[in-house]
């Protein structure tokens, strides 16, 4: 089959599986199989697809009909302008996260050298920007998962980070130096159970459900990791972490000790960053 051919059957397909997005969808896919750029798509619509190419296109096509994210299926997700490899122990990496790094950066620019941690590293995206960012910063990541931790550390030695990032095996900030930081970051879970019916079907279905859902509420790993926080920074430190509108206020009310508090919305105008700042012992 020709390659324009196979692109617009299976734009069809993925159509009348209710795939979002379908042609980029098939055309993410079809650049995977074919290892090529989008470009080489709209230039050679003549070329003939080998039986082993069809057949390959057609097995990751199906994996998707059935609602398996692409980046799952490619191995790769772009952020911050930077390839990340993703796997399903893992998020995949969002856009709406970013904005978790444009609050801390402009902060730690103002440190010598930051000693920096990311919890619940998962990727290691946040950490790997941290890192290119902030060439005289001190980074740390953390993970309760070491399946994550690999991809993490293999995300930080693709971009030769690897002696940059420090990584630990830990829940939340347990086995930190207390009182040595001067951000701590995170991307936390904080979709309450209550909500699992809002989630997206194949956000719960193939995603990392412990870096979804954070209980009951959604505020559950909140609620840990503010007290941690405030012990593994220094005063003056900052606490820079990803949220829900679902759980702004809640959020607020556990930072009621803090200082400086800021929420900062996302594009669509949703609650998706608290900063706040730990004032003096």
């Amino acid at each position: 089959m020709r390659l324009g051919q196979a692109l617009t059957d299976a734009i069809h397909r993925l159509t009348s599986a209710r795939v979002g997005s379908p042609r980029m969808n098939a055309e993410v896919l079809l650049m995977f199989v074919l290892g090529v750029e989008r470009a080489y798509l709209y230039a050679h619509p003549e070329y003939e697809l080998t039986a082993e190419e069809n057949a390959r296109y057609h097995q990751v096509l199906s994996e998707r009909a059935r609602g398996v994210p692409s980046q799952y299926i490619t191995g790769h997700q772009e952020f911050w302008g930077l390839d990340f490899i993703v796997s399903p122990a893992v998020l995949i990496p969002r856009p709406e996260t970013e904005h978790v790094l444009e609050t801390v950066l402009p902060l730690a620019r103002r440190v010598e050298k930051p000693k920096i941690v990311d919890v619940g590293t998962g990727s290691g995206c946040i950490a790997v920007v941290l890192a290119t960012e902030l060439p005289d910063a001190e980074i740390h990541a953390t993970d309760i998962s070491p399946q994550a931790l690999e991809i993490a550390r293999a995300n930080a030695a693709r971009h030769q980070l690897e002696n940059r990032i420090h990584f630990l095996e830990a829940n939340l900030l347990e086995g930190l130096e207390v009182g040595g930081f001067d951000f701590v970051v995170s991307n936390p879970p904080y979709v309450g159970e209550s909500e699992e019916d809002q989630v997206q079907l194949e956000v719960r279905k193939f995603e990392p459900r412990n870096a979804v859902f954070a209980g009951h509420s959604g505020l559950e790993v909140v609620e840990r990791l503010v007290p941690q926080a405030w012990a593994a920074l220094k005063p003056g430190g900052w606490l820079v972490f990803e949220i829900s509108g679902t759980i702004v206020a809640g959020v607020k009310g556990l930072l009621s000790g803090w200082t400086r508090l800021r929420v900062i919305n996302d594009l669509q105008g949703i609650p998706r960053v608290v900063a706040a700042q730990k004032g003096a012992v």
